[in-house]
């Protein structure tokens, strides 16, 4: 328990419990849901957001720049055309699992984006950190003149354009899936690269990067520090590009492409998305970046037919704690005596991004924490009944469905927008194709003995 006479932007602790509820379930560590009273319709929102539909276009189209390259540099992109994206899938027999599990019949349809499955990276961190390494290429190679209007993009798989990245670095803090994405593009294009690791970062991971020639700095400490001296160490280089992912509008827009291609896979799939058929989307949260920026694009693309739900652990619930309370970045979970511990590494993040935060707070749908062992649960209730493997934060999103129907207020919330059985769910799975076999098999036993 916290000191009841710490303030934050003014207020005591106490003055939030009374006001909040939520503040209330984060500090005692309760799973708990909250409907975001902030949100407005979306032409309003959309009205005073600083982004716009056009943001997003321009990422799509520096991402079709580059399919050239990503064809040669990475062959396993041909089939889509060098596009970096990953499967939708319907899952029935995860939903027909849950219900089962948890005594609930769920209306509707249950979906999963596997951006677990991306290539290249093998998580949702291959959209924005890949994306801003490209734009980051971009730049360097217009300003020193080896690229032009008109150029085959195929051009940066090439010694002169390696040369040219050997005498720039790039640096990011991580607790591990962006420092794959950012270490494993960054270093491919003949960068120098450095991953800053929180303590919780998987040792896989770190071996993973050092492997393709990536230095790896160690942290005892979380996420936060990892990211403060990364950033710190890269100002003192000017030819050093710090991926901020607690800041970054690239990293950002690199998240929202997600949206577009969406669009079209869910028409392939003969599903409508409209007021009386709304599409409802968990993704799992840690500082913000991925899953604000998939969700902006999907506001921006179906505006009030979609909803959108942060999922995060009950441990580390920093995005949840800064909305609800309208303190953003303001207060973290540390602050109020949580230890920010998980085993959802991918979300071990104390203090949210108040640029997501801000950014977010008139379009979000709420947000939900749940517990490590459901989590661990889902992973292994997921790998019986579909046989996909994914990471434990990648099940953050999985339990979104079951609360439409468990939890008073998300049932309500879900009563409200259209007839429950004419909801599309959309799960976003995050990470978990590039787990080494024998990890993967300790998550899916620690999972398999809480069932």
């Amino acid at each position: 328990m916290m000191n009841s006479k710490q303030t934050f932007c003014g207020k005591t602790a106490e003055q939030l419990r009374l006001e909040s509820p939520v503040f209330r379930a984060v500090e005692a560590l309760q799973e708990t849901v909250w409907i975001n009273d902030k949100k407005v319709p979306f032409d309003e929102a959309a009205a005073q957001c600083p982004l716009t539909m056009d943001d997003v276009r321009d990422a799509e189209a520096r991402l079709a720049r580059f399919a050239d390259y990503f064809r040669i540099a990475f062959p396993e992109t041909a089939a889509a055309g060098g596009l970096i994206e990953s499967p939708l899938r319907e899952i029935p027999e995860m939903k027909a699992a849950m219900e089962k599990q948890y005594h609930v019949s769920i209306p509707g349809h249950v979906w999963m984006k596997m951006d677990s499955h991306l290539p290249i990276s093998g998580s949702i961190k291959a959209r924005g950190g890949i994306y801003e390494v490209l734009k980051t290429a971009e730049d360097i190679a217009l300003k020193n003149g080896l690229l032009h209007e008109g150029d085959s993009y195929a051009c940066f798989d090439s010694d002169e354009f390696r040369q040219l990245f050997s005498r720039y670095s790039i640096a990011v803090g991580s607790t591990g899936n962006l420092g794959l994405s950012i270490g494993i593009m960054s270093a491919k294009l003949g960068f120098k690269v450095t991953v800053h690791m929180s303590a919780d970062a998987r040792q896989w991971k770190k071996d993973m990067l050092r492997s393709k020639g990536v230095t790896v700095m160690e942290y005892e400490s979380d996420y936060s520090v990892a990211v403060a001296q990364g950033r710190k160490d890269a100002e003192k280089d000017e030819y050093c590009h710090f991926v901020d992912d607690e800041n970054s509008k690239t990293l950002f827009m690199g998240y929202s492409v997600a949206a577009l291609r969406l669009k079209n896979q869910l028409a392939e799939a003969g599903i409508t998305v409209d007021a009386q058929h709304p599409l409802m989307v968990y993704l799992p949260c840690g500082v913000g970046g991925g899953p604000g920026g998939v969700a902006f694009g999907l506001k921006m693309v179906f505006g009030d037919a979609v909803h959108c739900f942060f999922a995060e652990p009950t441990h580390s619930c920093c995005m949840m704690l800064g909305m609800a309370t309208g303190l953003q970045n303001n207060i973290s979970v540390q602050d109020i005596g949580v230890d920010n511990r998980t085993i959802a590494d991918g979300l071990a993040v104390g203090r949210a991004s108040g640029f997501v935060g801000k950014l977010m707070a008139p379009f979000m749908s709420g947000c939900y924490s749940l517990q490590d062992e459901r989590m661990s649960a889902l992973l292994a209730l997921l790998a019986d009944s579909e046989k996909v493997f994914l990471e434990p934060s990648a099940l953050a999103g999985m339990y979104g469905p079951v609360l439409t129907v468990s939890d008073k207020g998300m049932k309500e919330y879900t009563e409200t927008i259209a007839a429950p059985e004419k909801v599309t769910h959309l799960v976003w799975a995050t990470g978990g194709s590039m787990v080494p076999p024998e990890e993967m098999d300790k998550y899916y036993r620690q999972g398999k003995v809480l069932l």
